[in-house]
């Protein structure tokens, strides 16, 4: 009996290592950077090979651990018959450890041990605004009054694996990030400095984390045409793109009365009567609200965002946007701000 029980006892341990090594087998580090500098958002890579189950592997990362990936999930894309999990982590000013991760799939539980990764010192620069990222894009940037001495320059970013909440400028009155908006490597969000009325170019770089090497951005400080920043939206694009539409209506208009003149036919009539009621709707002038004493003026349509001053009576202003809920007015001539609908006059 004792033979019995000995065989069947190595039998079982034989058949637990198998099928722990098959786990194992399964599932490997496909990236880990063997370096990183600080503050610096970085993915780490698991490939999962000869998956027997269907079921979407759940991951742990010990949580004993300081270090935990900034989402739960990881991004999944899948190549032939592999699968890759990413998670994306944020360096601090030491060695970064990555926890064990335990993985739990169909039948199979395993894990993988813990990876370190060395942190490097970057060499700094004057003009370095703390970014470091795979990409970063200016989208949009608009300049409006600030006060009657400075101009305040809203830049609307866009970047990938990109520490934007730490982003800074030196020698600048006030600067500030709003409304920072993150998707696993993507991430999203409106920049804000105060800049004095004589500096007409704002020069700042960030450290591409792909090239290895820091790049510039030049931006010009130019306030436009009072009607466009009074009726941009962080966008100036969608100006242009207005007044395109009018040229364009204009263009209809005269083209169908024309074409009625010559050939008499109602039907060019009715379009050219559709066009010039479409023309029209672009000069309806902008309704107006009425603003309380004491309301705050934000910089940006966020929770979070600045105030750039508060008003000292109340008045009446033209709408210029809305945005979830705030609306956007002109309070003094130039200064453009943010209200809450709370700050909005009863009546």
């Amino acid at each position: 009996m004792s033979v019995f029980r000995f065989f069947w006892a190595t039998w079982s341990c034989i058949l637990i290592f198998t099928s722990l090594l098959n786990a194992q087998s399964e599932y490997k580090y496909s990236y880990v950077p063997k370096k990183v500098y600080e503050n610096q958002i970085f993915p780490v890579t698991i490939m999962a090979t000869r998956e027997q189950s269907t079921d979407t592997p759940v991951f742990t990362f010990d949580s004993s651990s300081p270090t935990q990936p900034l989402f739960k999930a990881p991004l999944n894309v899948k190549n032939g018959g592999d699968n890759f999990y990413t998670f994306y982590f944020k360096a601090s000013k030491t060695d970064i450890h990555i926890p064990k991760l335990f993985i739990a799939s169909g039948t199979h539980e395993t894990f993988l041990s813990e990876q370190t990764i060395l942190l490097a010192k970057l060499q700094g620069r004057k003009d370095f605004s703390g970014v470091l990222a795979a990409d970063m894009k200016i989208r949009n940037n608009q300049v409006s009054n600030y006060d009657e001495a400075h101009h305040l320059l809203t830049l609307s970013i866009e970047a990938y694996e990109a520490n934007l909440e730490d982003m800074q400028l030196k020698n600048v009155i006030e600067y500030g990030i709003e409304d920072v908006k993150r998707d696993q490597a993507k991430v999203q969000a409106e920049f804000y400095v105060v800049l004095p009325l004589s500096q007409k170019m704002l020069t700042f770089t960030y450290f591409n984390t792909i090239k290895q090497q820091y790049i510039s951005f030049e931006i010009p400080v130019e306030l436009a045409d009072a009607s466009i920043s009074t009726q941009s939206d962080l966008n100036p694009q969608e100006d242009s793109f207005e007044e395109l539409k009018k040229y364009v209506f204009i263009f209809l208009v005269l083209f169908f009365l024309l074409m009625f003149i010559i050939k008499r036919d109602f039907f060019y009539l009715v379009f050219g009567t559709v066009s010039l009621i479409t023309l029209l709707t672009f000069y309806i002038p902008h309704k107006k609200i009425c603003v309380k004493q004491g309301a705050s003026l934000y910089i940006l349509p966020t929770q979070t965002s600045t105030i750039s001053t508060k008003t000292n009576k109340e008045f009446e202003a033209m709408l210029l946007g809305e945005r979830g809920e705030f609306k956007k007015v002109e309070y003094q001539k130039g200064i453009i701000g943010w209200i809450r609908n709370e700050d909005l006059c009863e009546n």
